[in-house]
This record gives structure tokens, C-alpha cells and sequence, in this order.
């Protein structure tokens, strides 16, 4: 699989990601446990998912594998048109660095390293200069609102600030898609909204399609579409009115 740097195109009406008929299975005899059980799915680019759900419904096992983080039992993963569940173990790991961005509830940080070097990994697997990392790295920060942070360490940041910087580190290759994973589960109830907003507007102004697993409604309501996963079947698919993009984001 040919997996170019690219950033994303403009919106059309065509799915950039599709499941058909996604199973996924976990163990074997009468231990297996079907934790999806022929999910069908597509996703545009440039939409706000919000995938919801109880404990054991499934939005886990799903978020793994749109994150190519694990492969289906049985069914069709599409991401562009290509077959993942084809793939290797190599190619999914492309197209995980060249597509992809995670951000996680317990921010994943370097604790040792400053924020500047915490957004610079991605692209020193990349195998970039200093000299470009140096610079994306303080772009990205600029983004999420932490200029003139760049040279602190996560202890010496809040909750909030350390999430921003694990943000910058998602999208400073400019990826595709942004997977977030309970990004506001450590958070306090103002920095969770900031980081919504600050969401939002990279969904809106920089045309991030963005897949999110949460279960706080009130965090749900951010984005423009909202899926529930019950007993490993996708039971509710609901449209709802998006937010406007707010301006420069706080750095609380």
C-alpha cells in the first residue's frame, strides 16, 4: 500500500471511512465473546463523531479498529477506498502514521520532556530535520493555544494544558482523522469544555474529520453526529446541529 503524506481534501459526499458488516470476536469454544456483531458504519470526511455507549457495548472494540489498533473478525473496514482488513501488520502502521492521530484520556505525555518535544515525536519516527520538526512543533502549539509554553514539562502544565499539548502532538502531521479517546475523562468541567471547543474548531476550521469515544452527554453534544453502541451492535445513528467555532483558544 502506497501511503503518502497528505492532508485532507475538501468535504464531498463520499465516505472516507466505511465498516460493513464488522464482527469481532475474542476467544474461542465457549469462552468467545462477539463484542461486535455486524456493525455497519460510514463516515464523511470532515464530521465530528461522538461513539457512545455502556461498558461492553462494543465503542471500544470499534475505536481500536478504526484506529488500526486491531483488525475485524469477519466484514469490510474501507478507509479510502482501501481494504484495511487486508492489510499487514507494516501497512496498517502507515497508514496509522500518515492518516492517523490519537489523543487519550491520561494525555500519554513524556514526563521528562518538554511540551515542544512531546509534539515533536511523530515526526522524528518521521525521520524529519530538527529544523522541521522545531518549526511544526511550535505551529501545532500555537494552535491549541500554548505559545510561549513550548519549553515546560507535563508537571509543570494543568490537566487542561497537558491535553492541549497531547492534541498538538496528534495533528502535527496533519492527519486525516483525530481519534480521541475520552479526551475529557481526567478533566475538570471548564477544561473539558475548553477542550471541546478547541476540538471543534480544528473540526470546523481545519476540516479534521474527528472520531470520539465518550460517555458524557454533555460532551457528546459537541459533535455533529452521535452513534450508541448496545451489546455490540450499533442500535442509534442521530444528526444533530453543529457548534460554531469559537475563537483563539484559552490556555487553561
Amino acid at each position: 500500500m502506497n501511503v503518502p503524506a497528505a492532508r485532507a481534501p475538501e468535504a464531498t459526499g463520499e465516505n472516507l471511512i466505511e465498516f460493513r458488516g464488522i464482527t469481532k470476536t475474542y476467544g474461542e469454544g465457549q469462552a468467545a465473546f462477539l463484542a461486535l456483531r455486524g456493525v455497519d458504519l460510514g463516515i464523511r470526511q470532515g464530521e465530528f463523531l461522538a461513539i457512545m455507549g455502556p461498558s461492553g457495548s462494543g465503542k471500544s472494540t470499534a475505536m481500536n479498529i478504526l484506529g488500526c489498533l486491531d483488525t475485524p473478525t469477519s466484514g469490510a473496514y474501507l478507509f479510502q477506498d482501501v481494504h484495511v482488513e487486508h492489510l499487514d501488520r507494516n501497512q496498517r502502521a502507515l497508514l496509522r502514521r500518515n492518516f492517523l492521530g490519537f489523543v487519550f484520556q491520561g494525555f500519554n505525555l513524556l514526563a521528562r520532556t518538554s511540551a515542544q518535544e512531546n509534539v515533536e515525536l511523530p515526526l522524528l519516527y518521521r525521520g524529519e530535520s530538527p529544523e522541521a520538526r522545531h518549526r511544526a512543533a511550535r505551529e501545532a502549539l500555537n494552535l491549541v493555544g500554548l505559545s510561549g509554553w513550548e519549553h515546560h514539562t507535563p508537571a509543570e502544565l494543568s490537566g487542561g494544558q497537558q491535553q492541549r499539548v497531547a492534541i498538538a502532538r496528534a495533528i502535527v502531521t496533519h492527519p486525516l482523522v483525530l481519534l480521541a479517546d475520552e479526551p475529557t475523562g481526567n478533566l475538570d468541567s471548564r477544561r473539558s469544555h475548553e477542550i471541546m471547543e478547541l476540538l471543534v474548531r480544528l473540526n470546523q476550521q481545519r476540516r479534521i474529520t474527528i472520531l470520539m469515544v465518550t460517555h458524557e452527554t454533555d460532551m457528546a453534544v459537541y459533535a455533529s453526529r452521535s452513534v450508541h453502541f448496545v451489546d455490540g451492535l450499533l442500535t442509534e445513528d442521530t444528526a444533530t446541529a453543529p457548534r460554531a467555532a469559537t475563537g483563539e483558544p484559552a490556555c487553561s
